[in-house]
């Protein structure tokens, strides 16, 4: 499972792009968000450098 800290996620809006983003990566992928704690983990078998690109794209880089 992966786990990424997403400090410009702040809303709801904010969550579904998350999510979408992550579905545009892996679609088979399961995705859960904390946006209390700003952190979407998610299982999947893809490559995590490829997450972490696409969620900098859509505007929520992953804090390091």
């Amino acid at each position: 499972m992966l786990e990424f800290s997403l400090p410009n996620m702040s809303c709801g809006h904010c969550a579904n792009a998350v999510t979408q983003t992550c579905k545009q990566v892996d679609p088979s992928a399961k995705v859960q968000v904390d946006l209390g704690g700003r952190i979407v983990k998610i299982e999947t078998s893809a490559d995590r450098q490829g997450f972490a690109q696409a969620l900098m794209e859509a505007g929520y880089p992953p804090a390091a």
